[in-house]
């Protein structure tokens, strides 16, 4: 066969090849997998983010939940009235009916462990977008576009990266609590897993949310700017740290709708037997929704603008 004859057959080979990957291409699952690989990489080959990214949380379980002993105030050993003399058995009494009464259960330290799972995954989906600004300032988005992976698929792996994650460092966190000495009584397989899912959607809606926002985005100090922006507001308008029934009455609508509040309010009712503030029914149905809505548009806003 002639040197020309072999050049045609190569350049025929790869027309086909290329055909192909096309046709491929038109799924828009294609290269999720690879694409969504490509960035647990960077946190399973990196230990030391992991560490990092649990001391934070760690630090609140530990300092914060435990220095916070809200039971301790009316126990026979710290509540005393001059002239008043109340038998030690009546305070402990009193004080364990108050804390369920107003957190759900007998300790803060359980009531906040399970507020950290829902914070540590909020962290966790909001950092989505960061990737993709890094992605395009150092040109490896361009280089993804010139390849027959599916527009949809782009996004689609940073929201599975981060959920993949934020499950991974919330169960981490769960087994500290523990650990620590958070309510185990109504612990259960089922429960667990109904928590995680319940967190799992909140993180999908989140992470789409935000993947929407910076897809557009070449500067890190403004994605950056949003995230700061938004994390504290929805921790602090939630029911993570605090029961909703007690804030101000014009703050409560916020908390009510935020997801966070709702992924906490599964947790809780499914970890702790807590009375939750809606019915598991309504929470996942809530979370259901927006997560399948924030994906969606979070999906075609991206394919439309990665696109261009």
């Amino acid at each position: 066969m002639t040197e020309q004859a072999q050049q045609e057959r190569r350049a025929t080979q790869t027309m086909a090849s290329f055909e192909q990957e096309t046709v491929l291409n038109k799924s828009p699952l294609h290269g999720l997998w690879a694409a969504t690989n490509r960035e647990l990489k960077r946190w399973y080959k990196t230990p030391l983010l992991l560490i990092l990214s649990l001391i934070q949380p760690v630090i609140w379980l530990g300092l914060f939940g435990k220095a916070m002993n809200f039971g301790a105030i009316f126990t026979g050993s710290t509540f005393n009235i001059p002239g008043l003399d109340i038998p030690k058995s009546v305070l402990d009494s009193l004080a364990s009916q108050l804390m369920q009464s107003v957190f759900g259960t007998t300790s803060y330290f359980s009531f906040l462990a399970v507020g950290m799972l829902s914070f540590i995954s909020l962290f966790m989906a909001i950092q989505s977008g960061m990737s993709i600004v890094w992605d395009r300032r150092f040109g490896f988005l361009n280089k993804e576009l010139s390849t027959p992976l599916a527009r949809g698929a782009i996004p689609m792996a940073k929201v599975f990266n981060s959920m993949l994650r934020g499950l991974s460092q919330a169960a981490i966190v769960l087994l500290i609590a523990i650990l620590l000495g958070m309510t185990v009584s109504h612990l259960s397989v089922l429960g667990i897993l109904g928590s995680f899912a319940g967190i799992l959607l909140m993180m999908m809606g989140f992470s789409s949310l935000f993947v929407m926002l910076a897809v557009r985005s070449t500067n890190q100090d403004t994605q950056m700017m949003i995230i700061n922006l938004l994390n504290l507001p929805l921790l602090f308008c939630s029911n993570a740290m605090f029961p909703a029934k007690f804030m101000p009455s014009w703050l409560q609508p916020f908390v009510f709708w935020n997801p966070v509040s709702h992924a906490t309010d599964i947790s809780r009712q499914l970890l702790l037997g807590s009375t939750g503030m809606s019915s598991l029914a309504f929470d996942f149905a809530y979370l259901g929704i927006f997560a399948a809505v924030l994906v969606v548009v979070g999906t075609i806003i991206s394919w439309r603008y990665l696109s261009r």
